[in-house]
């Protein structure tokens, strides 16, 4: 009741009017920016959150990204994050491919490049029209806002599951009944009260495509993943040489892997990218193995200026590229491959000379081995000499 005696009704009324004006008018703003899918959570949206990244970090199954664990508190609690934060609005911007991305993994001489890596940044794309999105709400609703894109410990799956935008599916990435595994995920947080979209429930039911895709077995149950053998980590975040047990799977996947995502049945309902700039470049759809080993730094920044592939750096592309060589059963790489023998990066190196043990015959590899190991500095590339074919 007011002061006067009268009911407060009349002051809820208008508040609920408010919140579904600025919610009509940031869900129009998205779908003028190219955003399929835009909804609403609230900070405490994902209560389970907490409990389930702890024992991710402590299963050591975030591998080396070590960010993880010390920005734990903040990534699970979006009140931690920012304090003020009333609501939280999810995006969601449709990468699908125009053609199966396994298709590729056929070819051994040819490179296999994540779907999402295979034009523009989305982190750069998705950034910029968020930002023009908080501008115009911030004027309208007179609230603070900020953006993400995987650019803070925000945890965007969960927060879009809880949105309604999809569910997090048994391989742990979002699933949408309109657009399959393929979505970008940003957000806007917002000291603004906005209407609340229902959460989306697990439609996974008793379907394990997914995890029976993985080429290395990096699912140890349902809805968890261990990082520490998933090839989009370990083409993307690892650092140094990859475990001997786990090359041979990798085939020709040079960054990243969409196995699991390519897998999920209900990508038949999913769409091609409307988007142009995510749209796959014709040069990066089935590159060639040979072609790619030959570039050196400069070149490797020309050909992936503003890619996401840009960001591992010219060393640890050519090292992936490697062990697709060493799997790929063609001879003939082996003649770039012994070129870079004497690259200056020891992971380089190192998978040069595994690259070498699989494409050359015994004879040849032991000569090479007698001529090549005592010049060697690297303790790691020396292991790769000594345990050679």
């Amino acid at each position: 009741m007011s002061a006067d005696g009268a009911p407060e009704r009349p002051t809820d009324d208008k508040a609920a009017r408010l919140r579904h004006r600025l919610t009509a008018f940031i869900r129009e703003e998205a779908t003028a920016q190219g955003f399929e899918l835009c909804r609403v959570t609230r900070p405490d949206g994902i209560p389970e959150a907490p409990a389930r990244l702890a024992a991710y970090i402590e299963a050591g199954h975030h591998g080396t990204m070590g960010w993880m664990e010390e920005t734990r508190e903040r990534r699970a609690d979006p009140k931690v994050l920012w304090s003020d934060v009333r609501s939280i609005v999810m995006f969601g911007m449709n990468y699908g491919p125009d053609e199966d991305p396994r298709s590729v993994l056929e070819k051994k001489d040819r490179a296999a490049i994540s779907v999402y890596a295979r034009n523009r940044d989305y982190h750069d794309l998705m950034k910029g029209r968020l930002k023009e999105i908080a501008g115009r709400f911030a004027a309208r609703a007179g609230a603070d806002v900020k953006v993400f894109v995987d650019t803070a410990p925000v945890m965007e799956k969960p927060l879009a599951a809880a949105a309604g935008l999809g569910w997090q599916g048994k391989h742990t990435n979002l699933v949408s009944r309109e657009y399959g595994s393929w979505l970008f995920l940003g957000s806007l947080f917002t000291t603004a009260e906005l209407d609340v979209d229902p959460p989306e429930t697990d439609h996974c039911g008793s379907c394990h495509a997914c995890l029976d895709a993985c080429p290395t077995a990096a699912f140890p149950a349902p809805y968890r993943i261990d990082a520490r053998r998933c090839i989009s980590y370990l083409t993307i975040e690892h650092k140094g040489l990859i475990d001997r047990a786990l090359r041979p799977a990798f085939g020709n996947r040079v960054y990243g892997c969409d196995d699991c995502l390519a897998a999920c049945p209900w990508n038949k309902f999913a769409e091609t990218a409307r988007e142009m700039k995510l749209k796959a470049r014709d040069d990066l759809r089935e590159p060639e193995i040979a072609h790619l080993l030959s570039l050196d730094d400069a070149a490797f920044r020309s050909l992936f200026s503003g890619s996401p592939v840009k960001r591992i750096g010219r060393n640890r592309f050519i090292r992936n590229l490697l062990i697709a060589a060493g799997n790929s059963a063609h001879p003939e790489l082996a003649v770039p491959c012994r070129r870079l023998l004497d690259d200056d990066a020891p992971e380089v190196r190192g998978m040069a000379v595994w690259a070498l043990s699989r494409l050359t015959d015994e004879d040849t590899f032991e000569t090479l081995r007698i001529s090549r190991r005592p010049l060697e500095q690297d303790p790691d590339v020396q292991a790769e000499w000594d345990l050679g074919r």
